[in-house]
């Protein structure tokens, strides 16, 4: 109760949002060094772009120094989406999901890896694809780590589906760059909320507070429907276990009229840095009406703000705040 007592009362930062724009997926990483490292889907699907800076408010304006590019055939030759960048056993690593050039719906997951302690220097190496135990449409992977174990979470169609719809799976990784044990199903569209258009649950991100394991994801079109749910689990629980996993029955962050922001979604979470505060970092649009395929329009723009907690220890996500 104290610890989130004390994220409450924290003061809130200002962010200048929307942070940057034209990058959707954004995720964020406080490093040990006091940078945050940022990177995020380009509007162009083609490469993958690296930032850093002591400042979110400074994401914007720092150099985008790119990491690595779409091969000219082949796998990992199209739709280049959602990169996330980890730290591992003094390594980086960079998840991401790539089409094929000839098939550029044949969605799957890759690593790169890069040595340098900074990772805007060194050399990225192509790492292959992140086996998930079936081959379907797969995206959206993040990793985290508690009480000695690395997990795995990502998108995936199922393998028995007939229609296309994505599910959360989860999986404890045996490498940086695999996962050992079966699969296990946490979440699949069940709510109206979930079904708009496409039935979609996707972009899983972690963050452990107050006992609990706190997993959002991002559901429906990517359109002014989209928004976030909420998967919890203990602490101390058997996380591969889907049943010991609850599904919020509403979203818990999603378009706001009132504040002109529609269709947040596919976060991640960090923290200020002196750790007191935690940031939602998210994508939205500043208009609701979009003309054409909402996956040609380039303009959802990177957003933060400070993520507040009940006094029970969960998660007030609020709305996403104007521009």
């Amino acid at each position: 109760m104290a610890a989130a007592l004390s994220f409450a009362q924290a003061a809130e930062p200002r962010f200048n949002n929307p942070l940057v724009k034209q990058r959707a997926d954004p995720q964020v990483t406080l490093h040990s060094d006091g940078y945050y490292y940022y990177t995020a889907t380009a509007p162009e699907y083609d490469r993958i772009e690296l930032r850093r800076a002591r400042s979110l408010n400074d994401l914007g304006a720092a150099d985008a120094h790119v990491a690595w590019r779409k091969h000219a055939s082949g796998e990992m030759g199209a739709h280049i989406w959602a990169p996330e960048m980890h730290y591992i056993d003094g390594k980086w690593y960079i998840y991401f999901t790539a089409g094929r050039a000839d098939a550029i719906w044949e969605i799957r997951l890759y690593v790169l890896e890069n040595s340098s302690p900074n990772p805007l220097e060194g050399e990225w190496i192509e790492r292959g694809q992140l086996k998930t135990g079936w081959e379907s449409f797969s995206l959206d992977a993040t990793t985290f780590a508690l009480d000695g174990k690395r997990y795995l979470v990502w998108t995936q169609r199922a393998p028995e589906a007939t229609a296309h719809a994505t599910n959360i799976y989860m999986a404890q990784m045996e490498s940086p760059l695999s996962i050992k044990g079966p699969p296990v199903l946490l979440s699949r569209p069940e709510y109206a909320w979930e079904k708009v258009k496409y039935e979609v649950n996707e972009a899983p991100a972690v963050l452990v507070r107050n006992g609990r394991v706190f997993m959002t994801y991002s559901a429906s079109a990517t359109d002014a429907n989209y928004c976030l749910g909420l998967l919890t689990a203990p602490v101390g629980s058997d996380l591969l276990n889907a049943g010991s996993w609850s599904k919020s029955p509403t979203p818990v962050f999603a378009s706001s009229a009132a504040n002109g922001q529609y269709g947040p979604g596919h976060n991640s979470f960090t923290t200020t840095p002196d750790g007191k505060t935690d940031i939602l970092v998210y994508h939205a649009r500043n208009y609701r009406d979009i003309v054409g395929d909402p996956l040609k329009d380039q303009n959802r723009h990177t957003r933060a703000q400070a993520l507040r907690w009940r006094a029970d220890g969960t998660p007030d996500f609020g709305v996403p705040v104007a521009d």
